[in-house]
């Protein structure tokens, strides 16, 4: 009986361990495509800032509940360097606070100046972010069509870079990378700006190297209006409403380029529990999306390759839930490995994603991203902080998991915005602001339980005299037990 539980733990255990196996892999892979020779910037189109060929361009706006950025960003777009008779901005604002009483002064304010701006109020906010775009894309004047999440501070040159691309017919979408304002600000926002990378270098340039399926992020892009439409236009069945849409233009034949260049600084996430809401809506968005889509991409006529990728990456957040579904049965096995007579020694094997992971985050991070300071200190830095990364992933995992389940079995929620607070330097403070969660939820309970699952798994496996999960679960204690730490710190006391 002991030998039969002991193998069903362990084969639910290797399945999971295979699967984020498997996900690391491919994400050396797309490493290895982004290692390939990128596109010459000096070939890139340009447009003189008198040229009469620059397109009308609509910048929308959608947002909700943001007093503190709001005044910021529509300040911000207005140092667009674009000709004022080609440019069009909308103001989605669908808040139910005094973010609105903001909006309609600046957007007063800019008309007074002889500029093209309106605003649209939603009270119902049916739809959400999707329902907003989808009621006001079809006034939009633009041919093509910008957007910016609230906690964005584009370029004055963003469109002159990003518009030219549109000469090709073929290009629905543009997408840039994004740069982090308050990256310094502490150790969460350093350890998101640290995952970012990944995903606006390796992961975004390495598909479009590859000749993958793509996403727009949501924010910092641009869209052809003809390709929203063709495309079926906003919906506002999954909390990811861009990658959705994303995914049923380039099934139509649009193509989207990735331009890893061209920077757009956004504030990051400055406290837990608006990280979490972002994670969840990531998180559940995407099982959504692959519920929704995956069946689609495989009826499709596009080759085999786009298949698999477009699959793996609509799957990417189920590996929270594999490390999950690790974590939990790692604990028992500690107690039947040596009564079930199981040898443990084949698991080295899995070192090798591990390996890969490590790769990918030196390449994105190490030789991209951090510039200023000399190759040994980055190292060092690297050294220090990847760690300290993989324990808050794997604290991550009930939080994520609960998403993806949620997203799998089609249980609807609504869109939770991520509050921002106008923090760019370690000066500005969001304490005590409005937005900010007033209790502790029960899942943060769950989290700080299960740090005193592991903490109880590192003493067991003392016990039993098995040490090979030590560090496996240090990881999780240590994960688990900060993300229950800054959720409880960073509540808003009355």
């Amino acid at each position: 009986m002991i030998g039969f539980v002991g193998y069903t733990i362990l084969t639910i255990y290797l399945i999971a361990l295979v699967y984020v196996t498997i996900y690391c892999l491919l994400q050396f892979q797309l490493l290895i495509r982004y290692s390939l020779p990128k596109r010459n910037l000096e070939e890139l189109p340009t447009f003189e800032l008198n040229d009469e060929e620059l397109p009308m361009v609509t910048i929308q706006l959608p947002v909700f509940n943001e007093k503190y950025v709001m005044e910021r960003l529509i300040d911000n777009i207005f140092f667009m360097d674009y000709p004022k008779d080609k440019l069009e901005v909308q103001v989605l604002d669908d808040s139910t606070d005094d973010t609105i009483e903001i909006s309609k002064r600046k957007v007063e304010e800019y008309k007074a100046q002889g500029f093209d701006i309106s605003l649209f109020h939603r009270i119902d906010r049916q739809g959400y972010k999707a329902g907003a775009l989808k009621q006001a894309t079809p006034s939009a004047k633009g041919e093509y069509i910008a957007i910016f999440d609230a906690d964005f501070l584009p370029n004055p040159d963003f469109l002159k870079k990003t518009i030219p691309h549109f000469k090709n017919e073929n290009v629905g979408v543009v997408q840039t990378r994004w740069e982090h304002i308050n990256q310094s600000y502490s150790l969460l926002t350093r350890l998101q700006a640290f995952q970012l990378n990944v995903h606006f270098t390796v992961e975004q340039q390495g598909r479009e190297s590859g000749d993958y399926l793509l996403q727009f992020n949501g924010t910092a892009g641009v869209w052809r209006k003809e390709t929203i439409s063709d495309a079926g236009g906003w919906e506002a069945d999954t909390l990811t409403e861009d990658l959705d849409l994303s995914y049923r233009a380039q099934l139509k034949g649009w193509k989207i380029v990735y331009l890893e260049e061209v920077g757009s600084p956004a504030e990051l996430p400055a406290e837990m529990n608006g990280l979490k809401s972002q994670q969840f809506r990531w998180m559940k968005g995407g099982a959504e999306t692959a519920r929704k889509m995956i069946p689609t991409i495989w009826k499709s006529n596009i080759p085999l390759h786009k298949k698999i990728h477009g699959t793996a990456h609509l799957l990417g957040s189920s590996v929270f839930l594999c490390v999950f579904i690790m974590g939990i049965f790692s604990v028992p096995l500690l107690f039947l490995i040596k009564p079930a007579g199981i040898n443990m020694d084949f698991l080295m094997i899995f070192l090798i994603s591990l390996v890969a992971l490590i790769f990918v985050y030196l390449q994105a991070n190490v030789f991209t991203n951090w510039e200023k300071e000399n190759r040994a200190k980055k190292l060092m830095k690297f050294i220090l902080i990847f760690p300290i990364f993989l324990a808050l992933s794997m604290g991550l995992a009930f939080h994520n998991s609960l998403a993806v389940i949620q997203g799998f079995i089609g249980k609807k929620s609504a869109f939770v915005r991520t509050p921002k607070f106008n923090i760019s330097n370690k000066k500005d403070s969001y304490l005590n602001k409005k937005y900010l969660d007033l209790k502790i939820h029960r899942n943060t309970i769950i989290e700080g339980l299960l740090a005193l699952y592991f903490l109880f798994a590192i003493f067991a496996g003392f016990y039993v005299g098995n040490s090979g999960f030590f560090i496996f679960h240090f990881f999780l204690m240590l994960g688990y037990a900060t993300i229950f730490y800054y959720s409880v710190k960073h509540l808003r006391y009355k």
